[in-house]
């Protein structure tokens, strides 16, 4: 029988090469409906699929709220000196630019992109931070959350091309958590795995 290499055939290349690769065959409205079925259930798939996305996205986007807000916290504090400060400027700039992308890929996969919290609702311990050290192992901890929350991202993404997006992004925030480790002192590559 030929129906089955024509079922994917159309499965492939549409309804109407179906249509004209079948010869002028007649289909049945029993046929007709199944076809029309599996089309509505890959775009139901779809949508769903583009939903569940946007909705980790927005999760992520939450988390680079988070650190914008962290850093301006940090900046604000009056604990960092010039070098240390100029670094906490440039990681919130590239938080922003993580924020921005994520923004836009939300509504692009049409939903809905979280707004920030204002810096006081984020609960950050601003009266345990008395010095550049405690600001920085303040926010080398966040960076480590941040990687932990992307890596956790990617296998739950039905789009591969988000997944390296998000995957880009984790290279990112694993940098900022070893910098700020070097920058106290410390080893800034102290496991072999991110968790």
């Amino acid at each position: 029988m030929t129906e089955i290499p024509q079922l994917s055939l159309y499965l492939l290349s549409g309804r109407r090469s179906f249509l004209r690769r079948s010869g002028g065959a007649v289909l049945s409205v029993g046929a007709i409906a199944l076809l029309a079925g599996r089309e509505s259930v890959a775009a139901t798939d779809k949508g769903a699929s583009a939903t569940a996305d946007a909705n980790i996205l927005n999760s992520e986007l939450g988390v680079e709220y988070e650190g914008i807000a962290a850093y301006q916290v940090g900046a604000e504090s009056g604990l960092l000196q010039k070098p240390v400060l100029d670094l906490a400027k440039q990681f919130q700039g590239q938080h922003k630019a993580h924020a921005d992308l994520m923004d836009k890929t939300v509504k692009k996969l049409g939903g809905t992109p979280v707004e920030p919290m204002r810096n006081a609702d984020y609960g950050f311990p601003v009266d345990k931070l008395k010095n550049q050290t405690d600001v920085l192992r303040f926010a080398a901890g966040l960076e480590h959350e941040a990687a932990s929350a992307y890596l956790n991202a990617i296998p739950l993404l039905d789009d591969r091309d988000l997944a390296k997006m998000i995957a880009s992004i984790l290279a990112d925030e694993t940098m900022h958590w070893a910098v700020l480790l070097q920058a106290l002192g410390e080893n800034p590559a102290p496991m072999t795995f991110v968790t």
